[in-house]
């Protein structure tokens, strides 16, 4: 059966939370290859009509959520300035290949593409090998902004938690929130928006405080049921709680892994079902699909991903 085209919007600025994972056995993924892996973020970024949200690279897959802001949002002045300077005097082209060029720097699969045939090439340079790194295509969903993207953001967030690697988020070198706090959002690769522009907060030290409250409340609600267990403690949170943690718990934040990687969609009632109208070509089934609300998530709804859709 055909895979049914990835679902992208390039009329409006769109959110996009990216998983990929890779075909070789264990973690291959360790400091070095993660770190240039990051580098390879941070270099493209500076190229593409992206906004970097939040990022997690484990040992054996990452996590990206990017906003991608349409070509029509630049001047044609723009778009040569980016591509000058990341390219310097290397490389030339013509005013006939502009066009191409916008939508090229538009699109999140070209995004993509570039930093994992980049990093193969490192990779295999590295291991003295030949042949794939990654496994199939990159998943990607439409996320709403506002409450869905800092539930999405914490999800990417507590990677390392869940894997039992650390014991709090931004002890992770190679998360969102262990980038604000290690290094400062050093070359200001993150956007500092973590969600919250709708709650009007605005002042950046604040976004940041009340993200990393946010982060520690979710992560510790994690109860054990059904043999999972809270990625976060008790003690731990306590801690935190001492400096400025005194407020009710985010309510109802629960994981739920396949809402966050496998949906197409996901947001309020309305945003999934303005998407799904949006896309509603590209799917098979003759039967009207309706937005899934996803337990222990109030007022956020998903429209199932369909098995060939990547």
């Amino acid at each position: 059966m055909p895979r049914i085209r990835r679902l992208t919007n390039n009329e409006q600025a769109t959110v996009y939370h990216v998983m990929s994972r890779t075909a070789l056995d264990g973690f291959p993924l360790g400091d070095i290859e993660k770190e240039f892996l990051l580098d390879l973020i941070k270099r493209f970024a500076s190229l593409y009509l992206v906004e970097i949200m939040g990022f997690c690279l484990m040992g054996n897959h990452f996590h990206l959520l990017v906003r991608m802001i349409p070509e029509h949002n630049f001047s044609d002045e723009d778009i040569v300035q980016r591509y000058d300077e990341f390219y310097g005097d290397t490389r030339k082209f013509g005013e006939d290949q502009l066009p191409s060029l916008r939508l090229k720097l538009a699109s999140l699969s070209e995004f993509i593409r570039d930093i994992k045939v980049s990093f193969t090439r490192f990779y295999n340079r590295r291991h003295n090998r030949r042949g794939y790194f990654w496994g199939d295509r990159f998943k990607s969903l439409i996320v709403e902004n506002g409450q869905t993207l800092i539930n999405c953001l914490a999800y990417i967030d507590l990677n390392p938690l869940r894997a039992g690697i650390v014991k709090r988020p931004e002890e992770y070198r190679w998360n969102s929130l262990g980038y604000h706090v290690q290094t400062g959002n050093k070359d200001n690769l993150l956007s500092f928006d973590f969600g919250l522009k709708e709650f009007g907060v605005k002042d950046i030290k604040e976004r940041i405080r009340r993200y990393r409250r946010y982060v520690y409340e979710a992560g510790a609600l994690y109860r054990p049921d059904k043999g999972k267990a809270a990625v976060i403690d008790e003690k731990t949170l306590e801690k935190e709680r001492v400096n400025d943690f005194e407020i009710n718990r985010i309510q109802n934040f629960r994981y739920r892994t396949r809402y966050f990687t496998d949906s197409g969609v996901i947001g309020s009632r309305e945003f999934v079902r303005e998407n799904y109208r949006r896309f509603k070509h590209l799917f098979q089934s003759k039967n009207e699909k309706k937005p899934k609300p996803i337990k222990g998530l109030e007022g956020i709804y998903s429209l199932k991903r369909l098995s060939n859709i990547a």
